[in-house]
């Protein structure tokens, strides 16, 4: 944790350094996104010394590295969907490029959705100056601007804006240059492929996603680390520390509970690092019949959490006999409850303690 004036550069290498020196590590290896991973940080790694990364590029650089004579060929991916190419903008370093065309058709699909989008707003904006209602540059280019933005799409479109005018067209040459990298991605990492294999770099980069939805569970979803409501620096590591504690108790309860819930236990050993991921035929079983074998309901996380939530314990009291006491009542747990605890190893609570 660090103070709130802190920059990102000096937080990222100091909380690595942190790591490294409290755990002892002669070396440490850190894998990061392209956003938190970047070149700058990847020189201040450098300067630390004994530390290595598995990061990715972003998209200029791909493009770049994809030009006519750049090393990232098309046929590249005609046998394979991974190759080793290098740079010499990256000396020590290895390149790992990759194509998934499950990516690219989603990527494809979502640029013709926001091309369409976009057009449709566009195509209201030019009606509306056809008929005289819109006529100053200005208000055009305002009213034009924001949709572009909304939709991100100004590098696909050839614009022009004058009084009382207004004409657009798609820029083709840009849709078609970007659609030929759709699916495409390159890893760079300076760890020797005599310890990470080009595979290997590409699974263990694809482990972050577990980190990244453990990190929206902490912050948003479950627990809501903020806003942090706290002004003195005990109170807020007392608070950061308990929602910490909090998601780590999520991460076992969800190991823990996978038999009655969607989660695959089981899944296979994936033979393609860079091809989507494939389920088991238990879990598929499991999410067809949304039911287990001994016919009990399947359930999602939270749905669980909320079929667990009704096993309560009820004091029942009797007005007409004031000096009698209380009687305690727990409800009779259903299947999953009692099998919840069994896979925790934990008895039905009677009572809080």
């Amino acid at each position: 944790m660090f103070p709130g004036n802190t920059a990102d550069p000096t937080a990222f290498t100091a909380a690595v350094a942190a790591v490294r020196d409290r755990f002892g590590l002669p070396e440490l290896t850190l894998v990061g996104d392209r956003g938190m991973v970047t070149s700058a940080r990847i020189a201040a790694l450098r300067e630390l010394g004994g530390l290595g990364w598995v990061t990715a590029l972003r998209a200029p650089t791909v493009a770049a590295l994809a030009a006519a004579d750049g090393p990232l060929q098309l046929s590249l991916f005609d046998q394979v969907n991974l190759a080793e190419i290098s740079h010499p903008d990256y000396p020590g370093e290895r390149l790992v490029a990759c194509r998934n065309p499950a990516l690219a058709d989603e990527r494809a699909r979502k640029r013709q959705a926001l091309l369409a989008a976009t057009e449709t707003a566009l195509d209201k904006i030019a009606a509306a100056v056809a008929a005289g209602r819109l006529a100053d540059a200005g208000r055009i280019g305002v009213r034009v601007g924001k949709v572009i933005g909304r939709y991100k799409m100004a590098k696909h479109f050839h614009l022009d804006i004058a009084a009382g005018r207004f004409t657009y067209h798609r820029n083709t040459a840009a849709i078609d240059a970007e659609a030929a990298l759709d699916g495409i991605y390159v890893l760079r990492t300076s760890v020797s492929a005599d310890r990470l294999d080009a595979a290997a770099v590409v699974r263990i980069y694809k482990s972050l996603a577990a980190v990244e939805r453990d990190f929206r569970s902490l912050k948003t979803i479950d627990l809501d680390l903020r806003p942090i409501r706290h002004y003195t620096e005990k109170r807020v590591r007392a608070h950061v520390f308990l929602c910490m504690l909090a998601a780590y108790l999520l991460w076992q309860l969800r190991r823990s509970l996978a038999p009655l819930t969607f989660t695959d236990e089981t899944p296979p050993e994936r033979t393609d690092p860079v091809g989507p991921a494939r389920r088991s035929a238990a879990a598929a079983r499991k999410a067809s019949r949304r039911r287990r074998d001994d016919g009990q309901p399947i359930h999602d996380f939270r749905s669980l959490l909320r079929h667990l939530g009704t096993l309560t314990r009820n004091e029942l009291r009797f007005p007409h006999l004031p000096d009698a006491p209380p009687i305690e009542q727990l409800t009779i747990p259903t299947p999953s409850q009692r099998r919840a605890f069994e896979l925790l190893a934990q008895p039905v609570p009677l009572r809080l303690t």
